[in-house]
């Protein structure tokens, strides 16, 4: 017997089989209209899907940030999140960051500072650094923000305070020096 397929319903709704949806996503500028199985990660999509492979596959548990993109311009570990959970989203890649052939500052200042080795974390690293100057910017502490800073202004961006923000994205080759400076260049 031939299984019931039903194509996805537009406007969001699953299929008549209940395993896939119809989605938009906004990813690096470009609106993306799509037919998503919902056991698909965001991850999954970008790479398989779409050819965007500069976010990698590393631990997929959320642990290492290898995954890490912007969504909404907040980063986030793309192999947790399911894809059509994130109908309507804006979608930054690594590949989304730069202008034309002028690269983003903080991809910049990687290659001058030398910020990577093996380079499988880097494109992860770049996108949690893109998010921590958002979130320094706009006065989020972290753990390490002094309990008398004034939320209403941005967080003095120290090496710790960037050792902790970025403590979620990690490197096996060690590059841990050059990316904390990296991130400092980038800010000033």
């Amino acid at each position: 017997m031939e299984p019931n397929h039903h194509p996805p319903e537009p406007g969001g709704a699953p299929s008549a089989d209940g395993h896939q949806s119809s989605l938009v996503l906004h990813i690096n500028g470009v609106t993306q209209t799509l037919t998503v199985d919902h056991r698909t990660t965001l991850l999954d999509l970008l790479r398989e899907r779409l050819g965007l492979t500069g976010a990698k596959k590393g631990c997929d548990h959320g642990q290492c940030g290898a995954c890490t993109v912007l969504v909404d311009g907040r980063r986030a570990n793309s192999c947790l999140l399911p894809a059509v959970a994130q109908d309507g989203r804006q979608i930054t890649t690594v590949e989304g960051l730069a202008e034309g052939e002028r690269l983003h500052p903080l991809q910049q200042a990687f290659l001058e500072r030398d910020a990577l080795q093996c380079g499988y974390c880097t494109p992860g690293q770049i996108c949690s650094a893109v998010g921590v100057l958002a979130e320094v910017a706009a006065g989020f502490p972290s753990h390490v923000t002094p309990p008398t800073a004034d939320p209403a202004t941005p967080v003095e961006l120290t090496d710790d305070e960037i050792r902790e923000r970025m403590s979620g994205n990690l490197c096996r080759c060690g590059a841990y020096p050059r990316i904390v400076e990296a991130v400092r260049e980038a800010a000033q």
